[in-house]
């Protein structure tokens, strides 16, 4: 059902940096880019950056997030750390969430919030 997710940002060539960092070790590369937007994936959905088509600044929304899914729970705490490594805020360290959910959450360097996440 999903093609895409879209985030916003103010510094395209920082997020740039801040995801390529942190989906390479997943295996996911760039499969597009002009001058607004970035766009990470193996193939469909993919995941992108951008400036804010109206011009305003990006700001996040409350209660948005995006969650990512994952092979298995040492790929979330791998990947949560990388973020926090990069930069980003933790809201919400890995661990399990009731019986059969673990993941983590953290804010890249423009605020906006990310689910890692796996059945387990």
């Amino acid at each position: 059902m999903i093609a895409y997710t879209m985030l916003g940002t103010n510094d395209l060539s920082r997020a740039g940096a801040f995801y390529d960092a942190l989906f390479d070790p997943l295996g996911y590369k760039r499969l597009f880019e002009d001058g607004d937007k970035i766009g990470w994936g193996a193939e469909y959905p993919l995941f992108f950056a951008t400036k804010p088509f109206d011009g305003n600044r990006a700001t996040v929304g409350n209660g948005t997030m995006i969650a990512l899914l994952m092979k298995n729970p040492a790929e979330i705490d791998v990947t949560h750390l990388q973020a926090l490594k990069l930069g980003g805020s933790d809201e919400g360290a890995a661990g399990p969430r009731g019986s059969s959910f673990y993941c983590a959450y953290f804010r890249d360097l423009d605020g906006n919030k990310i689910n890692l996440c796996c059945l387990i």
